[in-house]
């Protein structure tokens, strides 16, 4: 399974995908976002992560590796896990390598895996867990229409940095994204004229 949409491609990750995606994870800047991801980080632990993904991979947990078309190459990942079928709730998380940041991708990654959460998977509510102190993430959660529900005070340490985290709380309702969807497209569609005028 995958989905498509004018730059990206999200599908279930493949062992093929390890070599690239430890290049970028293998990063300071993006481990010390996470909560679970060392530093360094070894390609067998790599290899080990994606095992793990693949097998649960459409159970409780969708995780997509958002590969680039124009490269054919996966430049980071769209979580949609913890899935809960009474509340009809998940958890969602995602990153990108640095290089490409600026460019609308993850943008682009969030407006097709919240389709498809609220889609195909017809839950009612998205849930994002972001470092208070990540201010380009809680800046892209208020961009995507989620709203803050709260913090949770030094909650979630951080396995590369050893450092204890505040962590906002952001929510999606299936209603207020229908709401917020088409002037989230309509900003995406006018960046990437711009990006594709500038080359």
């Amino acid at each position: 399974m995958k989905i498509e949409t004018k730059r990206l491609i999200l599908r279930k990750p493949r062992m093929s995908d390890v070599r690239d995606v430890h290049e970028i994870v293998n990063d300071i800047n993006i481990a010390k976002n996470l909560t679970t991801m060392p530093h360094p980080y070894s390609i067998n632990e790599c290899k080990k992560y994606y095992k793990r993904k693949i097998k649960e991979w459409g159970k409780k947990d969708y995780l997509f590796a958002i590969e680039l078309k124009s490269i054919k190459r996966v430049i980071g990942f769209m979580d949609i896990g913890n899935i809960n079928d009474l509340s009809k709730t998940s958890w969602t998380g995602s990153w990108i390598g640095v290089k490409y940041h600026r460019n609308g991708y993850i943008t682009e990654a969030k407006i097709a895996a919240n389709n498809f959460a609220f889609g195909k998977l017809k839950l009612r509510k998205l849930i994002s867990p972001v470092f208070s102190e990540n201010k380009v993430s809680n800046f892209v959660q208020k961009k995507m229409g989620y709203k803050l529900e709260g913090t949770l005070i030094k909650n979630e340490k951080c396995l590369a940095t050893g450092k204890i985290h505040d962590v906002n709380i952001y929510g999606l309702l299936k209603e207020d994204w229908k709401k917020v969807r088409p002037k989230i497209i309509k900003h995406l569609n006018e960046k990437i004229k711009k990006l594709e005028n500038k080359k």
